[in-house]
């Protein structure tokens, strides 16, 4: 009998380690230890054996017995872990958060061409200052040498403001007030940039803005003649543009310089491109600043922001700068 059992044990354990479900280890657990089992019918005969005989077949059955609900033990728990693991997959849930890439913001394209000539001015030497935006007229025009009767002093050029009495106020139609202001409380020298916004009459079209961005630059030194001027545009147009644009420089007039010049920078076709305006500081200006013409000399230059954003990234239509429209400013 106990060979038997011992036979049935090891069928047991094989079948049970095979078992792929809980309903097939159910019907092995009846099978091996259920009523109609060989160990149970084994267990009423131990009554039938003699007394000494007894012990020993009942321990042996009982050994048997502990081996099969060990194996049916260990399936269970494999099969548990396995029902539990593919229940928790069936009812997993994807938690992960999602969203687009982010689309980082950058700064405006007239903000970067500021930043940009800045930082080439700041290379050489310059400062930076600046000033207010509404001016009276003795920072906009008459300490610039312009006078009553010039046109830019009438409101088809200039926007001026209502503020009444004492004195004329209007929006800087240019940054050279920040000039003025500059050699009223600096002594020189003087080695300035003064970009800002500035304010005209204007209609908007492909070319002009009512309210536009320019930079303007200010040396005044002992010795300072028109060749360092010319030096000057050419150096910071080779560290702007590049080596290969040239500069050249036209006569002209303005009311604060003397002698003025227009001046131009080569295109990849040969043709020439204007940039601004420059020309050596009028003795007058300095003399309404409180310097001496006879000790001290300069010149001045200007030119428009957002035009050299244009002409950088060969924009069709200025105005494509103020209209706020996110593909376009995105390629920037």
């Amino acid at each position: 009998m106990i060979e038997e059992l011992e036979q049935t044990a090891a069928g047991a354990t094989a079948r049970l380690a095979d078992v792929e479900d809980l309903d097939g280890l159910a019907a092995l657990d009846a099978e091996y230890l259920g009523k109609k089992s060989a160990l149970t019918q084994a267990k009423k005969q131990l009554g039938e054996l003699a007394p000494e005989d007894r012990k020993a077949a009942g321990q042996a059955v009982n050994e048997i017995r502990g081996r099969i609900e060990a194996a049916i033990a260990e399936a269970r728990a494999r099969l548990t872990s396995a029902a539990r693991a593919e229940q928790l997959e069936a009812e997993r849930l994807d938690l992960t958060e999602t969203r687009d890439e982010i689309r980082r913001g950058s700064l405006h394209l007239v903000t970067q061409a500021r930043d940009r000539l800045e930082d080439v001015f700041v290379g050489m030497g310059y400062t930076i200052a600046e000033g207010p935006e509404v001016e009276s007229a003795w920072y906009n025009f008459e300490a610039l040498n312009i006078p009553e009767w010039h046109p830019a002093r009438g409101s088809f050029d200039t926007i001026f403001v209502n503020l009444g009495e004492p004195e004329q106020v209007m929006l800087r139609s240019h940054t050279s007030p920040v000039q003025i202001r500059t050699m009223e409380n600096q002594e020189p020298p003087i080695y300035i940039v003064a970009p800002g916004r500035t304010f005209r009459t204007d209609t908007a079209d492909a070319t002009h803005l009512p309210a536009f961005n320019q930079i303007e630059g200010l040396v005044v030194d002992r010795g300072i003649t028109l060749g360092d001027l010319a030096g000057t545009i050419d150096e910071f147009v080779r560290a702007f543009f590049g080596g290969e644009v040239k500069t050249r420089l036209r006569p002209s007039y303005f009311p604060f310089t003397e002698p003025s010049a227009e001046f131009d920078i080569s295109r990849p076709d040969g043709s020439w491109l204007e940039l601004g305006g420059c020309g050596m500081v009028h003795p007058n200006v300095l003399r309404n600043c409180g310097i001496d013409p006879d000790e001290w000399q300069g010149f001045a230059f200007g030119f428009g922001i957002d035009r050299l954003a244009v002409m950088r990234y060969q924009l069709d239509d200025i105005r494509e700068l103020v209209n706020n429209d996110v593909r376009f400013l995105r390629q920037f």
